[in-house]
């Protein structure tokens, strides 16, 4: 028997059991503590800072006492940032460079790869990511110091790869919209990833730099069911709204790619083939998907989710993501964690390539972005009236 266990059917049969378990203690502790959705919020609890020694829990000891209507409110933290351009060298991602305006994002996706991310702060990867946004005030300014660097070398920046660049605050902050007229003005190629329509306010500025190969946009549609939608990412645009999205970019001659990402199996899988060809009528050029990560406190708040939104196939979902992952919840190695292995995950990529090529549309990179774009306009000196060009 245990040189049984040391084989991979063996060992995937343990992880298998033990993720099962696993499973069945988040549905109970979340069933004795009465915890519920919170309206508006992706995540159900504030799960331990991994950097942080002390851990609370709670526990019922005995006292009865009405439970209180959970409605937290967002709350905006400036930070004076001294950076403002992230780097990064990793094979799966096709930008060197990227910018986020904010840190966490009120759009509360429960699967969101950020959301670890916040524990730098001091803070939850859980309801402290959607609730407690890290503002950058002087992130325009910082960027025009940046670019007008002798030493700087041109190359497109990514906005919005860890959080949304057109999450609800910037409606009222304009952080994206100053940064892109930064760019603008310098003539710097970029591309944004996003699942908001407010994208749509700065037309202006994308259909500019489009005309000239200096952007491109790529729109993130998780699922088409609005019922989903709002159970998954509470505070984003409505499937509707996204396309209407794509519609207007692809009418204003911007790039358009559209990102079915994450892949949930037993959850949205089945909607592969119907994001793609809802995508095409849109006027997408381009599509790619991503398997659902979950690094991390991702896990735990997953199967809280699952545990409150799925329970009847919570089992059969994590079953299938850890037959993608090599018996685990996640894997990192590069190559893999965005479209992981194993049968599930090479049926996955069957279909999209079968329908890849019926609907007459190429593969976006990983986060939609086109690598082509313009780098040989860049202005490191602007005239001062290219500053407030519309």
């Amino acid at each position: 028997m245990a040189d049984r266990e040391q084989t991979p059917a063996g060992r995937d049969a343990f992880n298998s059991a033990d993720s099962r378990r696993r499973q069945r203690h988040i549905s109970d502790s979340l069933a004795a503590s009465g915890r519920e959705a919170i309206k508006g919020r992706g995540a159900i609890t504030n799960p331990h800072n991994r950097y942080q020694p002390l851990r609370h829990e709670e526990f019922d000891d005995g006292w009865w006492q009405e439970a209180s209507v959970q409605r937290p409110q967002t709350l905006t933290l400036p930070e004076r940032s001294k950076t403002i351009i992230s780097t990064n060298s990793s094979p799966d991602i096709p930008f060197d460079q990227s910018i986020n305006p904010y840190r966490g994002c009120e759009h509360g996706c429960i699967y969101c790869y950020a959301r670890p991310s916040h524990a730098y702060w001091d803070m939850s990867p859980g309801i402290d990511f959607e609730t407690r946004i890290i503002t950058r005030p002087n992130a325009a300014a910082l960027l025009g110091e940046h670019l007008g660097k002798p030493s700087y070398v041109c190359k497109s920046i990514n906005i919005g790869a860890n959080t949304d660049p057109y999450q609800p605050l910037e409606a009222r902050l304009q952080t994206t919209r100053q940064l892109l007229e930064v760019l603008q003005a310098h003539r710097h190629p970029f591309s944004v990833i996003t699942k908001s329509a407010l994208i749509l306010r700065d037309l202006d500025i994308l259909a500019f730099m489009a005309e000239r190969n200096l952007c491109s946009v790529a729109v993130s549609i998780t699922t088409l069911d609005n019922d989903l939608k709002r159970r998954l990412e509470p505070r984003t645009a409505s499937p509707a709204a996204r396309l209407r999205v794509v519609e207007t970019l692809a009418a204003a001659d911007i790039p358009v790619a559209v990102m079915a990402a994450p892949v949930i199996p037993a959850i949205n899988d089945h909607e592969l083939e119907k994001i793609i060809v809802a995508a095409a009528d849109a006027g997408a050029s381009s599509v790619n998907y991503i398997l659902l990560r979950l690094p991390l406190e991702i896990s735990q708040l997953f199967r809280e989710w699952l545990a409150l939104h799925f329970p009847d196939r919570a089992d059969k979902v994590m079953s299938l993501v850890q037959s993608a992952r090599g018996g685990q919840d996640y894997q990192a190695g590069f190559g893999k964690r965005m479209t992981g292995e194993g049968v599930f995950a090479q049926l996955l990529a069957s279909r999209f390539t079968i329908a890849l090529r019926r609907y007459g549309l190429t593969q976006a990179s990983n986060h939609g972005n086109r690598t082509e774009l313009d780098t040989s306009q860049f202005r490191r000196c602007p005239q001062q009236g290219d500053l407030f060009m519309t």
